[in-house]
């Protein structure tokens, strides 16, 4: 065979935005319902950037009868003259060309959360139109593009209308309308519930800022479309009661500390409650950084050495005492961290967590000025001496805690693992590809334990249900036997002690019936996962098995159905005279077709549970599995949809 000839001819260069077209999770990571949103992000960000700036007060986001989305914003109006260098209108190089933005010499925005100026092409790109009408001047200006197909080819967001004044206007600012391109997306729309969380969030961290969202897909008692309006003036300080508003405090009184520089802003909230074990939730220029950073590093240190200077200074801790450790005065804590800077690096492509080695020594340099100012004042001086005193009780129950742990580990060396007679473990030892099926029942653990390849995957079978985290102490969820088996399996150790590098398996698959038992057994893992163990989720180790509801049989020849919608497809398509069969459990499953249906990693679903908000997560597992009954009523009664998998998993972002 003749080698292929190969020059420059060869070489294809994408145009435009073909780029974005042909390989769409290089900037949105998925073309799911994550990437969906992403590109209303780009959007909305571009629009609080105008208001984080001081540019506009109000940003506000309708999504339409069919499904397209709409972001207004009050602000300047993005630019119409023409760029001389490329000859283009401003509006235009902005919805075309990659990387074409006022971001990037801080000269526009001194503070923004689009830092590779893609946003706005990359949703143009994927989007079968997108239009845009600025008022500016007072003038109204109107540009639309569209995707247009031309045999198998898509041409990407380009001008279907050009750049045009259509009339006089008092209003000022810039509307995004556009459709998310099925093409890409599928059968994916718009969530509701979604954009409010994510509204909300950033009216807390912009307060005096109005964020609205209305959805005209869905009518209410009063006949007017559904419709939220977020505003406060309290910012973070709000924030932190509606994340609490599910816990039992300690004390009411949250601590605000704010400071900063030319170019950097910091915002602290902090209170603390009843509940064990620290919470902080962290953004940079309203994104989150679920994994923390510097700006978190920084923080913590300010805190500890503020707060054991204070215990010394007001005799709460004796010269023969040690310095009290800084998770001990965390436990409890909830604290809301906001930063507001230039030139900021993310480690990873997440922007999940901030790594300017220079924000540690900023952070924790202004907030150590003003907690000594704060912890001093004689009107502070309750929650000061609280603060310490929890710290000081903590260090004690953290001691007895790891006496007890020892002498655990010690009774499992003499008797032998608490494992033995439940456990199947694999024979494979490579831990990028071993996954662990934690199974509800011994019928269940039995297929399953039948079905499985064991040479990747291992079975552990609850015989019971696990103690709640969320309404236990420490010291009585580790004495549950359930909990220490699923400690003991995946070998990470938990809490304080917990270290992912000591994960078996990379994927921790929940498998329970799809009905109220399970859906409990699934709540319970994964809020205690969240609580002790939350890296397994933030790193997406957690997943929930998905077994089928339905067995289709027509003339030898069977499918599976996952859920409604599916089975109503195809019973559509067999026309009758087949037999239907819904499961009830997985125990009525034999092990051939748990294997062919929930465990061959080539056939089954799986759904990955992730946090894409952490301080809505926190509200969500503190109502929904702690003790105030008429907080988890309320919610269920608003959100309960149990069509495809279970409240909780779904609306911790799984």
């Amino acid at each position: 065979m003749a080698a292929m000839e190969y020059n420059a001819g060869n070489i294809v260069v994408l145009e435009g935005l073909e780029a974005v077209r042909l390989r769409p999770g290089m900037y949105i990571g998925t073309t799911g319902a994550k990437g969906l949103h992403h590109i209303l992000w780009e959007i909305v960000d571009n629009s609080m950037d105008e208001a984080a700036n001081g540019y506009a007060t109000h940003v506000g986001v309708v999504i339409h009868q069919d499904n397209s989305v709409s972001v207004t914003d009050n602000g300047r109006g993005i630019p119409v003259d023409i760029n001389k260098k490329h000859k283009k209108s401003g509006v235009e190089l902005v919805f075309t060309v990659l990387h074409a933005g006022g971001k990037f010499d801080n000269n526009e925005y001194k503070f923004s959360g689009g830092l590779h100026g893609v946003g706005a092409s990359v949703t143009n790109a994927l989007s079968k139109w997108l239009n845009v009408n600025i008022y500016r001047d007072g003038l109204e200006y109107r540009i639309e593009f569209h995707s247009p197909k031309s045999g198998k080819k898509i041409k990407s967001g380009i001008i279907k209308t050009p750049l045009t004044q259509i009339g006089r206007t008092k209003k000022k600012g810039t509307t995004v309308s556009f459709m998310p391109d099925s093409e890409v997306f599928g059968d994916e729309i718009i969530s509701f519930d979604t954009v409010k969380n994510r509204l909300r969030e950033l009216a807390f961290l912009n307060k005096n800022i109005t964020l609205t969202v209305e959805d005209k897909r869905v009518l209410g008692d009063d006949g007017k479309p559904k419709k939220f309006e977020f505003c406060y003036k309290g910012g973070l300080i709000d924030f932190v009661n509606y994340v609490n508003e599910a816990k039992t405090k300690q004390s009411n009184k949250i601590i605000y500390l704010e400071g900063g520089t030319d170019n950097f802003e910091l915002q602290v909230a902090i209170q603390y409650t009843q509940h064990y074990g620290e919470n902080i939730i962290s953004y940079v220029n309203n994104i989150p950084t679920t994994d923390g950073g510097t700006h978190e590093t920084g923080f913590k240190s300010a805190l500890t050495k503020a707060l054991n200077e204070y215990a010394r200074k007001n005799n709460l801790l004796k010269a023969k005492d040690t310095n009290v450790i800084g998770e001990d005065y965390r436990d409890g804590m909830t604290a809301i961290i906001s930063v507001k800077m230039q030139n900021i690096q993310f480690e990873g492509q997440t922007k999940s967590k901030l790594g300017n080695p220079e924000v540690k020594g900023i952070v924790e340099s202004i907030l150590s000025e003003r907690l000594d100012l704060y912890l001093n004042e004689s009107r502070n001086k309750d929650i000061a001496t609280l603060i310490v005193k929890a710290g000081v009780n903590a260090s004690k129950v953290r001691e007895a805690e790891r006496q007890a742990k020892d002498a655990q580990r010690k009774k499992n060396a003499m008797t032998g693992s608490v494992l033995v007679g439940k456990f199947s473990a694999c024979t494979g030892r490579n831990t990028s590809i071993n996954e662990i099926f934690i199974v509800e029942g011994d019928s269940a653990g039995g297929s399953t334990r039948q079905g499985r390849d064991r040479s990747f995957q291992a079975v552990l079978p609850l015989r019971g249900k696990p103690l709640n985290a969320e309404k236990k102490q420490k010291a009585q969820i580790i004495q549950n036997e359930e909990i220490r088996t699923i400690v003991y399996a995946l070998g990470t150790d938990y809490d304080r002690d917990f270290n992912i590098a000591d994960l078996k398996y990379d994927k921790v698959i929940i498998l329970a019936d799809a009905d109220q038992d399970g859906a409990h057994i699934r709540a319970i893992l994964l809020t205690f996962f969240y609580r002790y163990m939350r890296q397994l989720v933030t790193e997406g180790h957690v997943y929930i098995g998905m077994p089928p509801l339905y067995k289709i049989e027509k003339k030898g020849s069977v499918k599976y159905a996952y859920d409604d919608k599916e089975l109503e497809k195809m019973t559509a398509d067999l026309k009758g005279g087949y037999t239907l069969q819904r499961y009830k459990g997985l125990g009525e499953m034999n092990a051939e077709q748990l294997w062919e249906t929930t465990l061959n990693p080539r056939r089954r679903s799986l759904l990955r549970v992730t946090i894409e908000d952490a301080a809505e997560a926190d509200l969500i597992i503190s109502t929904l599995m702690g003790d105030d009954v008429e907080m988890r009523r309320n919610f269920i009664f608003e959100n309960a949809n149990f069509n495809k998998v279970d409240l909780f998993a779904k609306k911790l972002g799984g």
